[in-house]
């Protein structure tokens, strides 16, 4: 062959056998659309509109689906893996030629790209989601439940697997033990997300599923990093890839947390406050996802597990992870991370099944791993005393598959693990588990006691010696002195501190999101003469008063009025609060002329009092006449018995601490005896009764006297008098419709809210400036 001759490659050949070789790919890409040069090329014949039409059918396919079946409770990812079932094999693949046109083999990179990447950032909007505090605040309960659904399952997938061994063909073993090794797998994200679509996050049995299900990830993906070392260790020339590979997590692990975290609060304090954070620090967050993801691929991880680890190291809620969710959710989760799902459903086949001895293990092995899950959560919530139906919904919660299996199930169908059957009926199996568990727990639980606790957040089961918390809601800056002066009432001191949430509330106007600012994180503020930095500065000077006894967290809520009692109820149930204090809806000037009814704080409150996770006083606040230094502080409670009445009465009790208080108690007692309360009320009301007696003994400032009385007329003519004689009136909300002492008061009362002594108290034609504090023990749900 000649010097110059051609190797037919593009090439030519050269003296020695050296060659030029190279290779030519001709990558159809951009169209140049209906107008632009003709050519034998048909347009979806280039990737860019090819792609574009792709995405469009799978959207439009997806939302269609998911219009219909959301009113059957089903979740989004049925529609999405459905999506891709109908444009996969097994429907439009029974036409070949439009397959072939709208999804050919060659454009699935493109697609296969874009759901990767929407997986890395759906992953790590995750963690960002989530915080870490709520596994240390957590109690035996999680951990009993999050390890014991980790371990029970464990335990019976290796008894099954050693029983099976035996059975199975050898090149089934390594797919019977990943579908086994999935299968056992608690997602967070996963749980997470079902939580947040059924409107559930924020209860206390959501609250127990996230923290068992984070306990749960954590122990299980231990588990797993255990036993897969182990395995190399047992081989003794793969000790050296064993240590090079823990040293490189390692490293990885602290990059995160000390470039990623600190990059993050950097970003929050360079953020004003009020003020979503600058799109350039957006962008820098979103590249060193990218960058954790290139780390954790080179060290051998999963690239899954870098992305939840550098969301969990940005602080959660308002600034920084609240904007990163408002700017990437959208595209993220409505476009990018679906896409995951749907283009597993194209690669399902339910229409050539061949090996069906193995298809038939398959499903046994799923149905053996659900019941094993369901009976490994279910049976540590019932010991715990979790109600048999919140337990249920709890088990299938944390039994629920979704994109996290999917992506599991996809690596190994990609890596030849699984072959096309056993893909596809894995794939149908998230489709099922994941529709039954959303039909159940949809079902189960009650949305209308989405906030009520299983623990007791009352006043009168928190120790006198320990710390009270209560959260306070202020609109207005006479709201924010009323509750400084309720405070200061209460008597902080190093036997009994109080720490006090303060949330200001501020009507959410224009286009803006809804924010929930914590004053604490040490952001800049915008503009520190607005209303809300008078009414910061008065709550703030009064933890300086009470240093070291009073603590104060301040919280700015800006949402729409509607919403406002979601933000409340959040606050107090994250902050383990025993009171919540509200304004009421009508106010006074000094000199007790009445100046403002508001509708939307009347509504706010009546929506606290049925959803509050703990008790509530609504303060009636009628600024005193300005008393000199030295006079006491009078303070009344009308008792009458019942869990209200009780708990108003431990709160006075509490108050009576303080030496510049004087409580009087009166109870109203009917003139039969054995009428009105049950007897177990009876036995209670006696007992607080009693304690404050032998309290009233050691302390001069207590007067105990009882008034009997026949009606509720002559009720009223006692409450009347107790005006003029008190700064502060305490009485309980709620009480029994045959009680005699209040018969006929109940015909008159225009706000329910407040019962009828409350509504007494609080009428427009009452001159005399008393506050009043109208409480609410808190609801229980029933065990």
């Amino acid at each position: 062959m000649d010097a110059g001759a051609s190797t037919g490659y593009g090439g030519s050949e050269r003296p020695g056998n050296v060659t030029s070789d190279f290779c030519f790919v001709d990558t159809a890409l951009h169209s140049t659309g209906l107008w632009g040069s003709h050519s034998n090329r048909d347009l979806l014949d280039f990737a860019l509109p090819r792609l574009q039409l792709q995405l469009a059918i799978i959207f439009i396919i997806t939302q269609s689906l998911h219009l219909f079946l959301r009113r059957f409770h089903l979740p989004r990812l049925v529609s999405e893996i459905l999506a891709g079932i109908i444009l996969g094999p097994t429907i439009l693949g029974q036409f070949p030629n439009v397959e072939k046109t709208l999804f050919p083999p060659n454009g699935d990179v493109y697609l296969d790209l874009l759901s990767k990447i929407g997986y890395i950032f759906f992953i790590f909007l995750s963690g960002v989601k989530m915080d870490p505090r709520t596994v240390l605040r957590t109690g035996i309960k999680a951990w009993t439940i999050g390890v014991l659904a980790v371990t029970i399952p464990l335990g019976g997938s290796l008894m099954m697997t050693v029983i099976q061994q035996n059975e199975i063909h050898k090149y089934r073993i390594p797919a019977y033990k990943n579908t086994v090794s999935v299968q056992n797998l608690f997602a967070f994200p996963v749980i997470a997300t079902m939580l947040v679509d059924l409107k559930i996050m924020n209860s206390e049995l959501g609250r127990l599923a996230l923290a068992s299900a984070l306990i749960s990830d954590l122990v299980s993906n231990l588990s797993s990093t255990v036993i897969t070392y182990g395995r190399v260790g047992i081989m003794s020339f793969a000790n050296v890839i064993m240590v090079h590979s823990t040293f490189l997590t390692i490293c990885l692990i602290l990059f995160i947390f000390c470039v990623g975290r600190p990059l993050s609060l950097w970003i929050i304090k360079k953020t004003p406050e009020g003020k979503p954070v600058n799109r350039f620090h957006v962008i820098i967050m979103s590249i060193l996802v990218l960058v954790v993801v290139l780390l954790t691929d080179s060290v051998g991880l999963n690239y899954q597990y870098g992305p939840f680890l550098l969301g969990l190291a940005v602080p959660d809620g308002p600034p920084l992870g609240a904007t990163m969710v408002n700017r990437l959710e959208t595209l993220v989760s409505g476009l990018l991370a679906p896409l995951l799902v749907t283009y597993c459903g194209m690669n399902v086949n339910l229409v050539e099944v061949f090996d069906l001895q193995f298809v038939s293990l398959v499903w046994t092995v799923v149905g053996f791993c659900m019941a094993m899950k369901l009976v490994s959560v279910f049976v540590p919530a019932i010991i715990c005393k979790v109600p048999v139906k919140d337990a249920v919904a709890l088990a299938f919660i944390m039994s629920a598959q979704g994109v996290v299996q999917m992506s599991f199930y996809y690596y190994n169908y990609v890596n030849q693990t699984f072959d096309g059957e056993t893909f596809s009926m894995l794939t149908t199996s998230v489709l099922i588990q994941s529709a039954v568990s959303s039909i159940v727990v949809k079902s189960l639980y009650d949305y209308s006691r989405m906030y009520t606790g299983y623990q007791k957040r009352d006043i009168q089961h928190t120790p006198i010696n320990s710390e009270l918390r209560v959260l306070a809601c202020v609109h207005r800056v006479d709201d924010a002195l009323a509750i400084r002066k309720v405070v200061e009432v209460s008597f902080p001191s190093k036997e009994s501190p109080i720490a006090l949430y303060a949330l200001h509330l501020v009507e959410l106007a224009g286009r803006a999101h809804p924010q929930l600012i914590d004053h604490q994180l040490g952001q800049k503020s915008s503009n520190s003469t607005t209303r809300t930095q008078k009414m910061i500065d008065i709550l703030s000077s009064l933890e300086q008063q009470y240093l070291g006894v009073a603590t104060v967290q301040q919280f700015t809520g800006m949402s729409l009025t509607k919403f406002m009692h979601h933000d409340i109820c959040t606050v107090a149930f994250n902050k383990l609060a025993s009171l919540i204090i509200l304004p009421f809806h009508r106010k006074w000037n000094h000199q007790g002329k009445f100046i403002l009814d508001s509708s939307s704080m009347r509504s706010i409150n009546c929506q606290v009092l049925d959803l509050a996770p703990c008790s509530v006083a609504i303060l009636v606040d009628r600024h005193k006449v300005r008393r000199t230094a030295t006079s006491a502080y009078n303070i009344g409670v009308a008792f009458f018995g019942g869990a209200d009445d009780r708990e108003a009465l431990a709160y006075a009790r509490r108050m009576a601490l303080s030496p510049d208080v004087v409580l009087t108690v009166v109870r109203f007692v009917p003139w039969d005896i054995y009428a009105g309360d049950s007897q177990w009320d009876a036995v209670l009301d006696a007992e607080i009764l009693k304690e404050t007696r032998m309290q009233g003994t050691q302390q001069d400032n207590i007067v105990y006297r009882e008034e009997r009385v026949k009606d509720g007329a002559e009720t009223a003519l006692l409450i009347h008098a107790m005006e003029e004689a008190f700064d502060l009136i305490m009485v309980g909300r709620r009480h029994k419709d045959d009680t005699p002492q209040l018969l006929g008061l109940s015909e008159w009362n225009d706000l329910p809210e407040l019962g009828p002594v409350g509504d007494m108290l609080a009428s427009l034609d009452l001159t005399v400036p008393v506050s009043v504090l109208v409480v609410q023990h808190q609801n229980i749900k029933s065990i």
